[in-house]
């Protein structure tokens, strides 16, 4: 499910009817539209650029816009900067059913039923998640028939809260654990994603599409998934609000996975207070889920504590060793520091002890968890191929389209690999979780009496690359809450270049509502997130 480690296709349906020069307009109805389940409603233009889903609900409620509206106008602008205009190439597949799930839900709020506060807002959802009736592949054109027959356990959750699920996003294929050279926001079905903010730059990875197309207000809010980095560094280099929560508070069941002790799905949004209503909705314990069980009396309203003042008296520790890297990203996150201090925290220099000694244990238990899990997923859904082995078998025959830029060398080190009853295997994952964990974060949190760690996210987005792969250098703040299963959350701090970086809160096992609230005061008090510019370049020539 995502791994961060360093061409557009048909769609269900296609909405082709908007040209170049409107990409950047507010309002983004199609001059010839296409037919829906209501072909004489009015077509009203929307403004959905930067609408968050406060203001859409409380247009909701005072009957000002309906959910169809809403979810027509997301449909033409995907049509007029996905599939057209910049071609961001973010949207992998539409929902066929969005519109009629939109109509049914305008029913019901006419009727005098709300089922919370994302009803009737549309809602993107990265492809590896199932959600039945619609194609969940990964990325890979080995699962371009994959069609699960019902839907994940967060796909529900997200029914039941009166979401509309608009369609699936794009993402780095096989969530960026097929090979060690990777271009982040390629896949082999749906091609390449952009980054919004300037084109020819990387999206970041594994939830590309999902960064991106939220970004770009194709849809209210998004839901990434991540192992390490995949939830975190996209929303960073795409100038978003991204939350990796604690592993087990959001269910994995459903999702086509890569590690049972990293994975997580998670909400991205352009606000906290958009990111903390998602995570509402997804949050829930899940018995099928060997992480759910945990989850119990942790699961939350998240946005009924963000307040202002939230960072007054904390104590903050900001991860040094994550600086010293880029000049602009270091003036950034000295500013930041500043305004957390202007609003009442105190920060001291921190550093997690044994920095780094996780990565060769993370990797051997990726390794044997993603081929153990990914078996099951397979077998249990009835995908057209059933094991590992298989789609090796599959990438090697079709090569020529599965692997024109990259091959499967993690597949190839991960069919090698036994099986989790492994000594190796069970002394890597100790290791792992012992330099996170107890002699990482948690030491370090005690020792200094804080409240939480901060650091700069990660770099500004580097040069698509399909020759080299990725290329981004420096530090990341993702691995040690990876490899420890713990919350973490960005917020945009700034741009450099035309291209955002962010600022990351990292805490302890169910930390994650105190992290929304730190980032929530953070963002109120600095208001850096700017929307996309959809810059051809920034080589300059």
């Amino acid at each position: 499910m995502n791994f961060n480690w360093q061409l557009s296709t048909a769609r269900l349906l296609t909405f082709s009817c908007a040209p170049f020069a409107i990409f950047l307009a507010t309002a983004v109805g199609c001059a010839q539209a296409q037919s829906t389940s209501q072909p004489t409603q009015a077509r009203a233009a929307v403004d959905v650029v930067e609408l968050t889903a406060s203001s859409a609900a409380e247009r909701m409620h005072a009957g000002t816009l309906t959910s169809h509206a809403l979810t027509q106008a997301y449909l033409d602008r995907i049509a007029a900067i996905d599939d057209d205009g910049p071609r961001l190439n973010a949207v992998i597949e539409i929902n066929p059913e969005a519109i009629k799930q939109a109509d049914a839900l305008d029913a019901e709020r006419k009727a005098g039923k709300v089922r919370g506060p994302l009803h009737g807002l549309p809602v993107l959802l990265k492809d590896n998640i199932d959600v039945a009736g619609m194609v969940n592949s990964a990325g890979s054109l080995a699962l371009a028939d994959n069609r699960p027959k019902q839907d994940a356990f967060i796909a529900r959750r997200l029914r039941d809260a009166g979401a509309v699920i608009l369609g699936k996003t794009n993402l780095s294929e096989w969530a960026n654990f097929r090979s060690t050279r990777s271009s982040s926001g390629w896949s082999s079905r749906g091609g390449q994603t952009k980054n919004p903010y300037v084109l020819d730059r990387n999206p970041c990875g594994s939830s590309s599409g999902t960064g991106s197309a939220i970004s770009a207000s194709l849809a209210v809010v998004g839901v990434g998934t991540e192992t390490d980095g995949s939830i975190i560094c996209p929303a960073s280099v795409n100038g978003l609000v991204g939350l990796k929560p604690t592993v087990g508070l959001v269910s994995r069941t459903g999702i086509i996975p890569i590690s049972v002790s990293q994975d997580s799905a998670g909400p991205m949004g352009r606000t906290v207070s958009d990111v903390a209503a998602l995570l509402t909705a997804l949050a829930g314990v899940d018995s099928a889920d060997p992480a759910g069980a945990a989850a119990e009396g942790h699961v939350a309203d998240y946005v009924v504590g963000l307040k202002t003042d939230a960072v007054k008296g904390k104590r903050f520790g900001v991860l040094r060793k994550a600086m010293g890297y880029h000049p602009d990203v270091d003036a950034s996150m000295d500013r930041a520091i500043a305004a957390l201090k202007a609003a009442g925290a105190e920060i001291i220099d921190a550093e997690i002890a044994n920095d780094g000694r996780w990565g060769a244990p993370e990797l051997e238990v990726l390794l044997y968890e993603f081929k153990d899990g990914l078996n099951a997923y397979l077998q249990n859904s009835g995908a057209p191929h059933a094991s590992l082995e298989a789609l090796i078998a599959w990438n090697t025959a079709n090569k020529e389209k599965a692997m024109p830029f990259f091959g499967q060398e993690l597949f190839e080190q991960a069919q090698a690999k036994g099986n989790l009853k492994s000594a190796a295997y069970r002394k890597a994952l100790n290791d792992g979780l012992r330099y996170s964990r107890t002699l990482g974060i948690d030491a370090m949190l005690r020792q200094k009496r804080l409240h939480a760690l901060i650091a700069p996210t990660g770099e500004p987005a580097w040069l698509i690359d399909t020759v080299n792969g990725d290329i981004a250098g420096g530090a990341s703040a993702t691995s040690p809450p990876a490899v420890a299963g713990y919350p973490h959350v960005t917020v945009p701090m700034g741009l450099t270049g035309g291209l955002p970086v962010g600022l990351s809160f990292i805490g302890p096992a169910w930390s994650d509502v105190r992290l929304l609230q730190y980032a929530h005061a953070y963002e109120q008090a600095t208001q850096l997130r700017q929307p996309p510019t959809y810059r051809a370049s920034s080589v300059q020539r």
